[in-house]
């Protein structure tokens, strides 16, 4: 191979990198902000009453489509 492809290679692989390395910070920052969304969530009012509610619909999916499981 020629000098010049393998640096426009090694090019292309350190920007592959650096967009991988974004996308990863990204996801990162995503998982903390959704830890920390649903934590608060938990501490408001009515959470344990929402949770009963959306359990029984779910169950009521299931029981009306037996290819959904819980």
């Amino acid at each position: 191979m020629k000098e010049q492809s393998l640096i426009e290679m090694k090019n292309k692989l350190e920007a592959v990198i650096r967009v991988l390395q974004q996308i990863m910070n990204e996801q990162q920052h995503i998982t903390t902000l959704a830890a920390g969304t649903l934590e608060a969530v938990k501490l408001m009012p009515g959470y344990d009453e929402a949770i009963k509610t959306l359990t029984e619909k779910a169950k009521e999916k299931v029981s009306d489509d037996p290819k959904l499981e819980i």
